[in-house]
């Protein structure tokens, strides 16, 4: 097989959350260039729309909906708008989330459950709407939860946020093997510092510069350094022997420094 035939998703319908901005709009564009069919998700209209604009002007199929993944019911919504414009859902990217950055003692209940409600609530609602419609399709497919480095390590002021993508990485293992049998395969990515809009301003600040010379690579990482990633997860082709694994995309910042 030709290597351009292993990331070839023509055919695959891919819905992907938090995909107003940022990583989601990148993975969005990414999965659309390579053949599938995008359903993009997230609370911003304006901006998916102007995503859903890019990716046809390109080439692309992709249709815009407006999602909250906090609301269970909204999910099932979308989901059936995906199935309504392209067929069944084959590739689920949860990548919908916030930070809540927060000192420890002031945060409130309802910070925490914010928090928790998108960043794992969230993706446990879609990663199950998506199998419960792939197993009764008879489709195969894949999930691709976006966890984080902190998933592995601790950092201050970032409670909720690190307990979320901790137990977003437990939560890809056990799906992973419930949904095995179902030939459906989850795995995840564990970004380290990306660059985005959101951020941009910060590391591109004096102030980062302390952070970037914790990473071995000296450098703070781009979005499209999870292009390949997320074709790999994306692709049956590529993985099909691949289920339970979170790939961990950092620089090297979670190595073990003397």
């Amino acid at each position: 097989m030709h290597a351009s035939q292993l990331f070839d998703l023509s055919g695959e319908v891919a819905l992907v959350t938090g995909a107003s901005s940022g990583l989601g709009e990148r993975f969005a564009e990414v999965l659309a260039a390579h053949g599938a069919s995008v359903v993009v998700a997230a609370r911003r209209a304006d901006r998916l729309a102007s995503l859903v604009e890019r990716i046809t002007d390109a080439g692309g199929k992709a249709r815009a909906v407006e999602l909250d993944v906090s609301d269970q019911g909204a999910i099932a919504g979308a989901f059936d708008a995906a199935e309504t414009a392209f067929g069944t859902v084959t590739i689920l990217v949860n990548n919908a989330g916030v930070a809540g950055n927060k000192a420890v003692f002031d945060m409130t209940p309802e910070d925490w459950r914010t928090v928790m409600s998108v960043n794992l609530d969230g993706v446990w609602f879609a990663a199950q709407e998506a199998a419960r419609r792939m197993k009764d399709a008879g489709r195969q497919g894949n999930i691709i939860n976006i966890a984080s480095v902190l998933s592995f390590r601790a950092a201050r002021t970032v409670v909720a946020y690190a307990a979320s993508k901790g137990a977003v990485l437990q939560l890809t293992r056990n799906l992973a093997l419930e949904f095995a049998r179902y030939n459906i395969r989850v795995n995840g990515i564990a970004p380290g510092y990306i660059l985005t809009e959101i951020n941009k301003e910060y590391f591109e600040s004096d102030d980062s510069a302390v952070m970037i010379k914790r990473i071995p690579q000296r450098r703070i990482g781009d979005v499209s350094d999870l292009d390949g990633t997320l074709l790999l997860l994306a692709s049956n082709k590529a993985s099909g022997y691949m289920t339970g694994s979170t790939v961990v995309v950092d620089g090297g910042h979670l190595l073990p420094v003397d």
